[in-house]
């Protein structure tokens, strides 16, 4: 079958490891499924492992992709959970220490077929096309649980999302604005400050500007650059939800006597279980809340879509389509 793939890894020319051709069909272990993709959106998961990061030479070669949507083998409109746990592993996914994601240890969704657990299989309403339930599986899912599960944010508070163009931000920036919490964003560049603005936040900043108000919780993806703007720019009583270090996980400072002193909490946020993934695809149909899809390409044409993403010219999710 047709697939994306990588046989090998480069860490200073991740676009050198990808590959695009013929893969065998996936096998299906019992208490498996087949999902026929029809779209599959990229993540920053992707590019990493091209350059060899999380994924284990005696894998490959490996099928890349996390998310998709598409057809079950009973021909159901389905998103699929990009989470896959230990066969004995009971309750929050997340939690499970032996669990992966597809693209890891199982063969990933950039293909014409993909294998999952039958609990990783999820209904699609029609309201969502499938490129857009496709953005859903791990960036629109890793912003929900920060913002709802994790943060416990609720309408009437106020969130500061640090960095606004990547996935997770932009998802956190349209599910705070359509759950009715109060949306600052800052950015470094100014286009995707106006672009902030369009899809729901209330105000924007330059990265590390002082904010008009102190907000109940920062969603911080960016780490060592906004860290100490976030911790300052937290009432007290606040959280932050961190769910990734795109600017590097080491601090100069970690603020800990302001965090001591103000009781503020750091929380983790890790994707997100099944049962979210079906709320949140049921909290966009009722809404009419969508993702936002920067561009959609055909999967035959995958290295100008992972081209785009290693440039950063990325506002919003990058979708693969069949």
């Amino acid at each position: 079958m047709f697939a994306v793939y990588t046989d090998t890894a480069s860490p200073d020319d991740p676009l050198s490891a990808l590959r695009v051709g013929e893969r065998p069909e996936p096998e299906v272990p019992d208490g498996w499924t087949t999902v026929t993709v029809r779209a599959a959106s990229l993540n920053h998961h992707d590019v990493w492992s091209l350059r060899g990061v999380g994924l284990k030479a005696e894998a490959l070669p490996m099928i890349l992709g996390c998310d998709a949507a598409g057809t079950d083998e009973d021909g159901n409109e389905v998103v699929v959970h990009a989470v896959v746990n230990d066969p004995r592993w009971s309750g929050d996914e997340t939690l499970d220490p032996r669990r992966s994601l597809l693209s890891e240890r199982y063969q990933g969704t950039f293909a014409e077929k993909v294998a999952v657990p039958r609990r990783n299989v999820v209904p699609k309403p029609a309201s969502l096309s499938f490129a857009e339930a496709a953005c859903l599986p791990t960036a629109w899912l890793t912003a929900y649980r920060m913002l709802f599960v994790r943060g416990g944010l609720k309408p009437g508070d106020t969130v500061l999302v640090q960095g606004a163009g990547g996935g997770v931000a932009t998802a956190c920036i349209i599910l705070a604005r359509a759950a009715g919490l109060t949306v600052l964003v800052t950015s470094r560049d100014e286009a995707k400050r106006a672009r902030a603005l369009e899809i729901g936040a209330h105000e924007v900043f330059e990265s590390g500007a002082r904010l008009p108000v102190k907000v109940d919780g920062v969603m911080e993806t960016v780490g060592r650059a906004t860290w100490s703007h976030s911790v300052r720019s937290l009432r007290p009583g606040g959280c932050i939800v961190v769910s990734g270090t795109t600017s590097g996980p080491k601090l100069d400072d970690a603020e800990l006597t302001r965090i001591f002193f103000l009781q503020l909490s750091v929380i983790g946020s890790t994707m997100g279980t099944s049962g979210e993934l079906a709320s949140l695809v049921q909290l966009l149909d009722a809404t009419g809340t969508r993702p936002l899809i920067d561009r959609t390409v055909p999967m035959d044409d995958a290295p100008t879509a992972f081209s785009a993403m290693v440039d950063g010219d990325v506002f919003g999710k990058i979708v693969l389509t069949r």
